[in-house]
């Protein structure tokens, strides 16, 4: 055999264990959680940039750190020597890649620039309020907006949310919403139109429990976070 097929076949060999290790790889890590846990049920298990630990997706994009060689588990966010949060990049993806489970023509759109924002809201989270007093500065944006009361957090959410979706115009009634007059005294009575379940359901299935989350230009971002959004909306 000649010394270039000899060549030849060994650096085949090498790409080929190459490609498998990764997923023989994933698939002992996946055997050893459910070996030292067996009542953990996760989505997806990542390799982090720390030897030995492993990132371990749950319900609803949640994060847990698993050490296979222990069985250890611990919770927190994974951050890289300058500051910058990996666990939180993990979720933006993740989050960023459900885009599509939100149809449009269901939100309440409000302007008609040329950056696309999707937004899941709360009528009474203050947060939220923070982020449409931002997004009303500004013209270069069309907004979908997805209602997402938290009733035990805020017990009128709900009527406002049904208010703003059954109005004649929505985008008018959810600027008075969000603007706190109907703060002190109760929003206009209206007929439940159903949109309000509609939406709840939408923001269920992709995972979100908590109030705000956006989609700037397909990148996603939770919580309110102004540099953050003028930088993805400045792009």
């Amino acid at each position: 055999m000649s010394r270039f097929i000899l060549s030849l076949m060994l650096s085949l060999l090498f790409i080929s264990a190459c490609a498998v290790q990764p997923h023989e790889e994933s698939k002992n890590i996946a055997a050893a959680l459910s070996s030292y846990h067996p009542e953990i049920k996760y989505q997806q298990i990542n390799p982090t940039p720390v030897p030995g630990i492993y990132e371990v997706v749950v319900e609803n994009n949640e994060v847990i750190y698993f050490v296979p060689a222990s069985g250890h588990i611990f919770i927190g966010d994974l951050w890289t020597a300058d500051a910058h949060n990996l666990t939180q990049d993990g979720k933006n993806e993740r989050m960023s890649a459900k885009l599509k489970a939100f149809p449009l023509d269901l939100a309440i759109k409000i302007g008609d620039g040329p950056n696309q924002v999707i937004e899941v809201t709360d009528p009474d989270c203050p947060f939220c309020r923070h982020s449409s007093d931002f997004f009303a500065g500004r013209d270069d944006t069309t907004r979908y907006v997805f209602l997402f009361p938290l009733d035990q957090l805020h017990p009128q959410a709900a009527t406002k949310a049904r208010y703003i979706l059954a109005a004649d115009d929505p985008e008018l009634a959810y600027e008075e919403v969000f603007s706190g007059k109907y703060d002190f005294q109760p929003a206009p009575a209206v007929i439940d139109t159903g949109q309000l379940a509609q939406h709840r359901n939408i923001v269920h299935n992709v995972g979100i429990t908590g109030t705000p989350h956006f989609w700037i230009n397909g990148q996603h971002i939770a919580g309110f976070n102004p540099q953050q959004f003028d930088k993805l909306l400045n792009k």
